[in-house]
């Protein structure tokens, strides 16, 4: 209870009590408990993504799906003190500059956001509302937010497993680098999956064992990207820190999202036995 506690504190504007003692052990758990805190923003986003589409509904018929999108990925957002989206152009910022490491930290540092960083939040929240959109239009825009919101919390929780250093001796990402057991991960892992699966299969809007497979692969295919991004980022900054963990839950929303919006080919659900 003190790491969900710790989760909710470190991850969400939600005003409750963090524990009295954030140590490394805390973090840890707080950073296991990730995916579960993704599991509530994604419903409580979720939520309101179904009420825009009641209350914006034409007349003539059809389903508004941009709105609910915007106000989806916004509500996100907000819920989480747009922290991950700051994270995210200070890396853009970091990695767009030339120069050694102490140099693209020292930019990471700074308070100001610069043109590459502005510029990679803007194209990154348009990927994620468009990708929502055409999920909604769909008929699974409710599973893709909360598969997104889980999937990219568990990024962060592999962003601190064992092993993965952080970049500077203080901040977030000393607190929190190399805290999670890789036992841990691998069963949260389990967890999500599990839970993307079962909001697949009974999805309000028409759940079905094709939306499962495709919430799973979603799930999967994000994950692997936040591997890739990781092991990226860790090689340019010489390990994580909060703002790397903040790119890679917006990289890894975005991914899946947009994994969620695609066509699987019918040959491919054939193959499955799912068509």
């Amino acid at each position: 209870m003190i790491g969900a506690r710790a989760a909710v504190t470190l991850l969400t504007v939600v005003p409750i009590r963090g524990p009295e003692r954030l140590d490394r052990t805390v973090a840890g758990r707080a950073m296991v408990a990730a995916p579960a805190v993704g599991f509530a923003l994604g419903f409580v986003c979720a939520l309101a993504v179904v009420a825009m589409r009641i209350m914006t509904k034409p007349p003539t018929g059809g389903a508004q799906t941009l709105l609910p999108a915007v106000v989806g990925v916004a509500l996100l957002a907000g819920l989480t003190r747009g922290l991950h989206l700051d994270g995210l152009a200070d890396v853009a910022d970091a990695v767009g500059v030339r120069g050694g490491r102490e140099r693209v930290l020292a930019v990471m540092r700074e308070s100001t956001i610069g043109a590459f960083g502005a510029v990679t939040v803007l194209f990154v929240v348009l990927v994620q509302v468009s990708a929502l959109s055409t999920a909604i239009a769909a008929h699974r825009g409710t599973v893709s937010v909360l598969v997104a919101a889980m999937t990219s919390r568990l990024a962060a929780t592999w962003s601190c497993v064992e092993g993965v250093p952080a970049a500077r001796p203080d901040g977030l990402g000393a607190l929190v680098a190399g805290t999670v057991r890789r036992r841990d991960a691998v069963l949260a892992t389990a967890g999500v999956f599990a839970v993307a699966a079962l909001a697949g299969r009974f999805d309000f809007h028409g759940g079905d064992n094709g939306r499962a497979v495709r919430a799973v692969v979603a799930a999967a295919v994000a994950l692997g990207a936040a591997f890739l991004l990781r092991r990226r980022l860790v090689r340019r900054f010489g390990g994580v820190t909060g703002d790397t963990l903040g790119a890679t839950i917006e990289i890894t929303t975005m991914v899946s999202l947009v994994t969620m919006a695609m066509t699987i080919p019918t040959p491919a659900l054939r193959l499955v036995g799912l068509d």
